[in-house]
C-alpha cells in the first residue's frame, strides 16, 4: 500500500467544512473526510511545533521523550547514553514503517527550522525547501509532484509533504484575493468578547497579536495582517488571513489528489491529514499563535481515507485519541505491531469494525510558550498553570467543552469537585509516565528552572522589554504584576 501524510501546519479542526466551519475554506480535505474517517477529539500531546512533532515520531509524550521546549535543554530528545551505541535507529515512527515495508518519504524543512535532526531518523529521501517553514505552497507542492511523477508509479511508499501556509505570516498570494470577503467571520466572537482580551496582556492578546509580542507594528509587513486588534473590522481581517491560509493550503491538497488520480494511484492510497497543532484566535486571549496548552492549541485534524473503504466513508469517531495513536494503528494496519516503549496504543481493531475505541482522559501539554498541563476527559479540560508565559491566567482553569469550545467560561470556583477530579486524573498520569521515563526528573521541572518556556522565560530580555512595553501603552499594573509572577517563580524550591 502506497500511503500519502498531508501534515498541514498550525490547522484548527473547526476551520475546516468537515469539522462544521460556515466558511467554505476546505472543499478538497472536506473531499476526503467523505470518503474516509473523520476524527473529533485527536489531540497532540504535548504542543507547539517541535514537542508535537517529538512525540508523533517518538510515539511517547514529552515528559518521557524529553523533548517539550523551542530551546534550552528540554528542546531535544533524551540521550541515554547506555543506548548510544556505534548505530543507533531507536523505536521512532519512521523506522517501524521501514520494518513493515514502506519506502519513507519527507518533503519538509522541520528538521532545520527547528534544528530537530532526529526527524529524518529512518526517510530514505529527504527533501528540505530550505527556507525554515516560510515557504508558501508552490514551493513545496512542486517538490513532491515532481518525486510522484518519478516514484510514485511503485509500491509500497509513505510520502510525508509539510504544508506552512496557516501558519503565520498569513501569506496566501494576493492573486488569489479573499473568498471570505463577504462572509461574515466566527459568530462567537463579540466585540464584548474582544475588550476582555484587549484590556488584559501576554503574547498574542488583542494588543500584540501574533508572536512577536514586544514588536507588533512588525506585523504590518503582510498585507493579510494587522497589528491590532482593536476592532471587530480588524478582526475579521486577521480571521481572514488565517482562512486564506487554509484555502491555499487545501489547493495544495487538491493538486496531490489530481496528481494520485492522473497516474491512477489514488485507490491503492491511504491518505493521512492532519496537523501538529491548532491556533488559538482569541480563546484564552491569544491571537495567530499557539501558546497554551488546551482545547485550541493540541486539538487537531485527523482524517484518514483508506482506499479500500476500511473504516467507513463519510464515519465519525469522537473517541478521545492521542496523534500518535493513530501511527500506532497505521504500523499494526500493515502487519507490524507498535513498540511496547510507546505511549501510542493502536485502535486498528475498532477501526477496521467501524467502532470507537478511545481512551478515558488524555493529558496535553505546551512548555514552549507557557507551562501548561491539562486535563481532557468526558466534556471537561482542566488546565493547570505552572508557568503563565507572561499572560493573565490563574493556576487552575476548568471549560465544559460542549458548552463552551471557546474557552470563555472558566468554571473552576465553581465546581470544585470536577477540579478535584481533573488533578487526580494529571497526578495519576504523571506518576504512570514518570515510571517509565529513563530520567528521574520531569522535564517540565527543568524548562522552570531554566526561567521558563523559551518563548516567554523571567530570565530573558524579552521580559524586560515586554514591561516597558506594557508601561509605555498604558498598563503599568500589569508589569507589577508580571514582577511579582516573576518573584514567585525564583522563589519556588528547586
Amino acid at each position: 500500500m502506497r500511503v500519502l501524510y498531508i501534515d498541514i501546519d498550525t490547522l484548527r479542526p473547526d476551520h475546516l467544512g468537515c469539522y462544521g466551519y460556515h466558511r467554505d475554506t476546505s472543499p478538497n480535505i472536506d473531499r476526503l473526510a467523505s470518503e474516509g474517517v473523520r476524527f473529533d477529539n485527536c489531540y497532540v500531546s504535548d504542543s507547539p511545533c517541535l514537542p508535537s512533532r517529538a512525540a508523533l515520531y517518538s510515539g511517547k509524550c514529552g515528559i518521557r521523550n524529553g523533548a517539550i521546549n523551542h530551546g534550552g535543554e528540554a528542546a531535544d530528545y533524551y540521550l541515554n547514553p547506555d543506548d548510544r551505541a556505534f548505530r543507533t535507529l531507536g523505536d521512532n515512527y519512521i523506522q517501524q514503517l521501514r520494518k513493515v515495508g514502506l519506502y519513507p518519504v519527507t518533503v519538509s524543512p522541520f528538521g532545520e527550522r527547528h534544528s530537530s535532526f532526529w526527524f529524518y531518523n529512518g526517510f530514505r529521501e529527504m527533501y528540505n525547501t530550505g527556507k525554515g517553514g516560510g515557504e508558501s505552497g508552490e514551493e513545496i507542492i512542486p517538490v513532491a509532484l515532481d518525486w510522484l511523477d518519478r516514484r510514485g508509479d511503485e509500491d509500497n511508499w509513505y510520502l510525508h509533504v509539510n504544508i506552512w501556509d496557516p501558519h503565520t505570516p498569513y501569506r496566501a498570494p494576493a492573486e488569489m484575493g479573499n473568498p471570505f470577503e463577504d462572509v461574515p467571520p466566527p459568530a462567537w466572537m463579540t466585540d464584548e468578547i474582544r475588550e476582555a482580551t484587549w484590556n488584559t496582556y501576554g503574547p498574542g492578546c488583542a494588543q500584540e497579536p501574533g508572536g512577536n509580542y514586544c514588536h507588533p507594528e512588525t506585523n504590518s509587513r503582510w498585507d493579510r495582517m494587522t497589528s491590532a486588534i482593536d476592532s471587530m473590522d480588524a478582526y475579521k481581517h486577521w480571521i481572514d488571513g488565517y482562512d486564506c491560509g487554509i484555502y491555499y493550503a487545501d489547493q495544495m491538497v487538491g493538486q496531490l489528489l489530481e496528481k494520485l488520480e492522473a497516474k491512477g494511484i489514488l485507490d491503492d492510497t491511504m491518505v493521512i491529514v492532519s496537523s501538529d497543532h491548532g491556533e488559538n484566535q482569541g480563546e484564552l486571549s491569544v491571537y495567530g499563535d499557539h501558546q497554551t496548552g488546551d482545547h485550541i492549541t493540541n486539538r487537531v485534524p485527523l482524517i484518514i481515507r483508506h482506499p479500500e473503504g476500511v473504516g467507513g466513508r463519510g464515519r465519525v469517531d469522537t473517541g478521545l485519541h492521542y496523534q500518535f495513536d493513530y501511527a500506532a494503528t497505521v504500523i499494526e494496519m500493515l502487519g507490524g505491531k507498535a513498540p511496547g516503549t510507546w505511549d501510542g496504543v493502536s485502535f486498528w481493531d475498532a477501526f477496521r469494525e467501524e467502532r470507537e475505541d478511545g481512551r478515558d482522559f488524555l493529558v496535553v501539554a505546551n512548555c514552549a510558550w507557557a507551562c501548561q498541563r491539562s486535563v481532557r476527559w468526558d466534556d471537561y479540560i482542566l488546565i493547570r498553570t505552572y508557568h503563565s508565559g507572561f499572560k493573565n491566567y490563574p493556576d487552575i482553569m476548568l471549560f465544559n467543552l460542549a458548552d463552551d469550545p471557546h474557552e470563555l467560561n472558566d468554571l473552576s470556583e465553581a465546581c470544585p469537585e470536577l477540579v478535584g477530579q481533573g488533578l487526580a486524573k494529571l497526578d495519576q498520569w504523571t506518576t504512570d509516565e514518570m515510571r517509565r521515563s529513563q530520567r528521574t526528573v520531569d522535564p517540565m521541572w527543568t524548562v522552570m528552572r531554566e526561567g521558563g518556556p523559551l518563548h516567554a522565560r523571567f530570565t530573558s530580555p524579552q521580559f524586560e522589554n515586554y514591561k516597558e512595553r506594557l508601561r509605555q501603552t498604558g498598563r503599568e499594573q500589569f508589569a507589577a504584576e508580571l514582577d511579582r509572577r516573576a518573584d514567585r517563580l525564583t522563589t519556588w524550591p528547586h
